[in-house]
Parts: structure tokens; C-alpha cells; sequence
């Protein structure tokens, strides 16, 4: 996929392998996987293969497990029923999410699959030393495709349980959500460098003009 001017200025923070990280949450980075570009909708996971490059990308696999495990299920009816899971619990997290924003409720049905895929799917704990002290981290075992709904389910379930939902927006320039962590609270763009400047040169120059 082609990049705009806008996307390559914004490649070392924004981008990572092809995909859009702009979010600041795993659940809504996962969502944002079918963004617009040049008012166009881009499927950003068609395949198995890019599924597992998002996975990498998103620092949820190691690259090394992550390159073998591709591997192993490439071309498999296993892989080829996650990636169309993983497209349909995207588009339903998505309604679900803007309608959360705007004050609504998240469907009874859409928590069901969620604590269903917690529960066949569930993130582990594992205590290990990291710069001299113990620490606990999160992790999931890779066994089948299926597997890579633990973070995601985990994720979603933690977003809409701990995050303040006035916080999470949609961006006002395009279809990218992403929770506003700022101390002001005041976000409204995706990225300044994809969508805050165009917006801030769009209304310089409609200033200059008015002016003439």
C-alpha cells in the first residue's frame, strides 16, 4: 500500500510495519486496522500473513515466535477461520465503541463473546527477574490460531471495564479512534502529524482567505 506525503512524515511514530498506531490501546489499534485512505475504506488485515505482522507490531509476539508460528498454520483452514473471526470481532467491537463513546451501552451480546473468548482464550501471569528485580508479566500461549483472541478479548474487556469512555473519541478527521491520555483532555485528532496539521493548515488558510 502506497503511502500519502502525510503517512510518510508520520512513519517513524505513527506507522509501524504497515499499520497505524495511534490509538493508545490495543483494542482500539486493533480496530483501527481498516482505516480510510484518500476517503477510501483499506483492509489492512486480508491475510494471515498480515495478521500475524499486526500481532509482531503491535509488541503483542515476539518476532521469533511469531515468524515460526506463521509458518506453521500458513495456508490452513485453522488460519484462514481466525482471520475472518478476527475481521467480524473487529467490526463489532467498532459499532459497539462508537456507540460507547456517545454515552450508549456495549451490547449484551457483544460482552457474551467476549467473556466466552476470555474464558477458551485466557491471558496468564508469569513472575520473572527484569534489571535485577522480580516483575509480573502478562502472556498468552501460542498453540493454535485461535489463541491470538486472548489479548484481544482481554484488551476490549479492559477498555470498556477501566477506561473513561469521554475519554475515547472518534478523530474529527477521520475514522481512527484513540483514547485521549493527555492531562487536558481536550484531543480531538487521531495524530497531529496525520490529521491535527491538515486540519491547522485547512483553517490558516481558510483565515487568510475571509482576511482578503
Amino acid at each position: 500500500m502506497k503511502k500519502s506525503t502525510a503517512q510518510s512524515k508520520a512513519s517513524e511514530t505513527d506507522w509501524r510495519d504497515g499499520f497505524l498506531f495511534v490509538g493508545k490501546n490495543v483494542c482500539l489499534d486493533f480496530i483501527n486496522t481498516r482505516p480510510e485512505i484518500d476517503r477510501q475504506p483499506q483492509e489492512l488485515l486480508p491475510d494471515w500473513s498480515a495478521l500475524m505482522r499486526w500481532f509482531r507490531a503491535a509488541g503483542l509476539i515476539e518476532r521469533r515466535e511469531a515468524l515460526a508460528f506463521e509458518r506453521k498454520w500458513a495456508e490452513s483452514s485453522e488460519a484462514a477461520r481466525t482471520i475472518k473471526a478476527m475481521r467480524e470481532l473487529r467490526e463489532e467491537l467498532r459499532t459497539d465503541v462508537r456507540a460507547w463513546e456517545r454515552g450508549g451501552r456495549v451490547r449484551a451480546k457483544t460482552l457474551r463473546e467476549l467473556n466466552d473468548l476470555m474464558s477458551q482464550h485466557p491471558m496468564l501471569t508469569k513472575v520473572g527477574p527484569n534489571s535485577g528485580r522480580l516483575v509480573a508479566e502478562r502472556w498468552f500461549p501460542l498453540q493454535e490460531p485461535d489463541s491470538l483472541f486472548a489479548p484481544l478479548a482481554d484488551a476490549a474487556a479492559k477498555l470498556f471495564s477501566q477506561v473513561n469512555a469521554s475519554r475515547v473519541r472518534r478523530c474529527a478527521n477521520c475514522v481512527l479512534h484513540f483514547h485521549d491520555t493527555s492531562k487536558i483532555g481536550i484531543r480531538r485528532w487521531c495524530s497531529m502529524r496525520l490529521c491535527g496539521n491538515r486540519e491547522k493548515v485547512a483553517a490558516y488558510a481558510a483565515r487568510h482567505r475571509s482576511s482578503e
